[in-house]
């Protein structure tokens, strides 16, 4: 693979010149289109929440280079579309390979990009690699069927084609898993793609195609651009209105989502945990506090209601302080979010339950009423007494805050874990199964996990939520039918 030199730049990062997963020019991350590097017009500062410092420049794509990337994937989209399963699936599983072998190298990227845990980065690119394999060992399960005709002398065939042109996008919190799930079915399946990248973390997204890149993936079969955060709404707009975009994947928040559905049309979230008055309590605690908190409460599926039976409430309540205080010690570093925006978001939806009448079970309220507008850090809150109606009721914190409910019979539970837009994620912590799978069916998300967290990922399984957190699924065989539309042939015999 060639060596690897590391320097410091003027910031104190990690410089990395060779053979690397994202080689750059002058400190500015520039654009992936047909296989070219090419630097945006609008230049912006990336910055290191953590310090504030900055890390690099990235080059932002306006509308014409957005243009640009889908006409490149057009352009390559037929000889894609005719490459033998074999052949995909080889380059898969080279780019796995790449990823593992760079972990520490991307790693780097995304802690200096959005401040992550290392041991959380490297979670999710072990999720990574697993992923790519996965889809790797199903690019040759893609087949047609032969069904009988209702007319004498006919026959009739149904044949699986690629789409064309994907659009995926991605967020910035798991950029690894997310942003290769963003274009992996859809790659398998002969489609071609345009990844749109965060501007969090555009060197964790120039990482990404680079490496698919070097894993042997034809140029212009995968293109990257990213923008900055006043070019959002032109850039976006001229993807999705492009003729040439067939389909759009796009994992993010609900209210851009929204966005993003209703241009789609012109142009034709918080997950919760149960805990029945039988569950390990324990265990159920140190679940919902992995669950909550775990990226600083910045993952799509991190737990935001816990509702617990009358009868064991004060117990959980304990245990969960307890195994909260174990890991995010109040004498240690604050967990730190991507943005002072996001953090003073999730502090000012728990000022204002306090206001509400909400109760402070654990955790300092004095962060969320003496307000450091420019901090990035937030230690975890635990709330009790969250009123329906609330905006922490009804909306995703995206932050470190959870709030406690309570419930006396599996209805209630149910009523309480189903009132929200949302259903991507939920949990059931109990020792008798039949209660649990009876709580999974009654639960409108797209996937319930008994006695264990709300975070929970698989390549082999289907990935999707219910209501407003999307259509559609990722992973295993049904994400990969997400990217190929049938096609009905009949001939006389």
């Amino acid at each position: 693979m060639g060596a690897i030199q590391n320097s410091l730049n003027s910031a104190g990062n990690l410089v990395y010149s060779g053979k690397t997963a994202s080689l750059i020019n002058d400190n500015i991350v520039p654009l992936i289109i047909g296989g070219k590097h090419i630097t945006g017009p609008a230049i912006f500062p990336v910055i290191n929440p953590a310090n504030g410092q900055e890390v690099w420049d990235a080059g932002g794509a306006s509308v014409k280079e957005a243009v640009q990337a889908v006409e490149a994937a057009e352009a390559a989209f037929p000889a894609w579309a005719r490459t033998k399963p074999s052949a995909r699936r080889d380059i898969f599983l080279k780019a796995a390979e790449l990823f593992r072998d760079r972990t520490e190298e991307l790693t780097d990227y995304q802690r200096q990009e959005t401040a992550a845990d290392p041991s959380f980065v490297q979670w999710s690119l072990g999720l990574t690699v697993d992923n790519l394999k996965e889809v790797a060992g199903k690019t040759s399960f893609v087949t047609g069927s032969f069904p009988s005709s209702e007319d004498d002398g006919r026959g009739a065939i149904v044949i699986k084609e690629p789409y064309g042109v994907i659009l995926g996008i991605a967020p910035w919190n798991a950029p690894w898993p997310l942003g290769c799930r963003a274009i992996a079915h859809a790659l398998a399946a002969g489609n071609t793609c345009v990844l749109k990248g965060s501007e969090l973390s555009p060197r964790c997204f120039h990482a990404i195609v680079s490496i698919f890149k070097e894993a042997g993936l034809p140029d212009g079969v995968l293109n990257l651009i990213f923008h900055r955060p006043q070019d959002a709404a032109a850039v976006t707009e001229a993807l999705i209105s492009h003729p040439i975009v067939k389909k759009i994947n796009f994992t993010g928040s609900t209210a851009v989502g929204r966005i993003i559905a209703t241009m789609a049309g012109k142009h034709l979230k918080p997950a919760s945990a149960i805990i029945l008055a039988d569950a390990d309590i324990s265990k159920a605690a140190m679940a919902c506090t992995i669950g909550a908190f775990l990226h600083a409460g910045q993952v799509c599926m991190s737990t935001e209601r816990i509702i617990v039976h009358m009868s064991v409430v004060d117990d959980f309540i304990m245990a969960f302080k307890e195994s909260t205080n174990q890991i995010y010690s109040s004498k240690g570093e604050s967990p730190v979010l991507v943005s002072s925006v996001g953090a003073n978001k999730t502090k000012n939806l728990v000022k204002a339950a306090i206001i509400g009448g909400a109760e402070v079970l654990l955790g300092d309220p004095k962060e969320s009423f003496q307000i450091d507008e420019s901090s990035t850090r937030m230690m975890p809150i635990i709330l009790g007494n969250v009123k329906k109606g609330n905006d922490l009721h009804t909306n995703e914190s995206f932050g470190p805050s959870v709030a406690i409910y309570t419930f006396n019979t599996e209805e209630e539970a149910l009523q309480i874990a189903n009132d929200t837009i949302y259903g991507l994620s939920g949990a059931v912590f109990t020792k008798n199964l039949s209660a649990g799978l009876r709580i999974a069916r009654g639960y409108e998300t797209g996937a319930v996990h008994i006695n264990a967290m709300t975070i929970h990922d698989e390549s082999n399984l289907p990935h999707g939520g219910t209501k407003a957190s999307g259509w559609g699924r990722f992973s295993g065989i049904t994400g990969l039918e997400e990217y190929l539309r049938s096609k009905v042939v009949t001939f006389d015999e």
